[in-house]
Order: C-alpha cells, then structure tokens, then sequence
C-alpha cells in the first residue's frame, strides 16, 4: 500500500491496533484452554486419590471419563490447527 493509502487509514489505526491485542488475548487464552497438561495432571491426582481410598470406583470413573473426553477435545483442536 502506498503512502496516500497509509495517510488515508491513519485513523483507524487505533482499530487495528485493538483488533491485533485483541488476536493476542484470543490465541494465549487458546493456548491455556486447549493445553493438555492440567488435565494429565488431573488423571495422575485423579488415580492417585483412588489409590489413597479418596474415591469410590464409580466415582473415579465417572471423573475420569469426563477427563479423557476432554483431552480428546484437546487432541482435536490439535489435530484440527494443524498439529500445532
């Protein structure tokens, strides 16, 4: 884009500032909500309460399908972004 192009879109500069912090906060808070190591680390706890007598079998299995759905939600998106 030329410099009279520039000139011209000077004002909304602010919008296309605010438009990239924006894709910013999106991508980080993606990258927390489909990051699988809080749920891995849920199943050890998980597992290690059922260990302890913390769990009744129904209960650990309940919590842990729920788990494992959800690191297949993360695998997907991941799979879906390209493996990123």
């Amino acid at each position: 884009m030329g410099l009279v192009g520039e000139v011209f879109l000077l004002p909304f500069a602010p919008v296309r500032g605010i438009g990239w912090v924006l894709d910013k906060v999106v991508k980080a808070a993606e990258d927390e909500y489909y990051d699988p190591a809080p749920v891995q680390e849920a199943l050890i706890n998980l597992e290690r309460a059922r260990e302890e007598g913390g769990l009744d079998e129904e209960e650990f299995a309940v919590q842990e399908q729920a788990l494992l759905d959800r690191l297949q939600e993360i695998r997907a998106y991941h799979l879906q972004r390209g493996g990123q």
